[in-house]
């Protein structure tokens, strides 16, 4: 899954989670799958953080 996928998965639960009519056992799932998500985006960012600065690093003689 793409960081953008997953984003569009994390907005999707938020938007669940803000259901008046949600149980507590469902809120709860919700909410681990929406922090799984988040730690992968996460590692996805940091990665493309590295990638940029060894882009962006002075070439090492």
């Amino acid at each position: 899954m793409s960081f953008e996928e997953k984003m569009e998965k994390i907005n999707a639960l938020l938007k669940s989670l803000n259901d008046k009519d949600l149980s507590l056992e469902e809120s709860v799932k919700l909410y681990k799958q929406g922090v799984a998500l988040l730690k992968e985006a996460k590692e996805i960012l940091e990665n493309a953080k590295l990638e940029v600065a060894e882009i962006n690093a002075p070439e090492q003689a």
